[in-house]
């Protein structure tokens, strides 16, 4: 079997809880590699940010969906995490700041997808 079809195989596997935690855990290393390179390579900085971004904002936007079964105030949480991970965004691509806050926030959210 080739590397893709396995790589495709378990993804339609996988639970949409491990798909999140991959999910994050993807852009959460990104953000670190970003972060350690970032003042190298401006562009991918940028990039790492918005990738980051748009995943919270698909979060954010699952749960104002009316099939999601979460608790309303986690929803409401992680609705509110995505507006501070938008505005963080904004501010350190303006000035390169350090994206240690963002990869905090990834990873606890990571440790709470973890435990089932």
């Amino acid at each position: 079997m080739s590397l893709t079809a396995y790589q495709k195989a378990q993804r339609s596997a996988e639970s949409p809880r491990d798909a999140e935690y991959r999910l994050i855990a993807q852009v959460t290393q990104a953000l670190i590699e970003a972060d350690k390179g970032a003042r190298d390579n401006a562009a991918r900085f940028v990039d790492t940010l918005d990738w980051n971004r748009r995943v919270w904002s698909a979060l954010a936007v699952d749960c104002s969906a009316k099939e999601n079964m979460l608790p309303e105030p986690l929803k409401a949480q992680i609705v509110s995490l995505s507006l501070w991970v938008s505005r963080f965004s904004s501010e350190a691509a303006g000035t390169g700041a350090s994206l240690e806050p963002l990869i905090d926030v990834n990873k606890a959210i990571m440790a709470g997808l973890a435990r089932k």
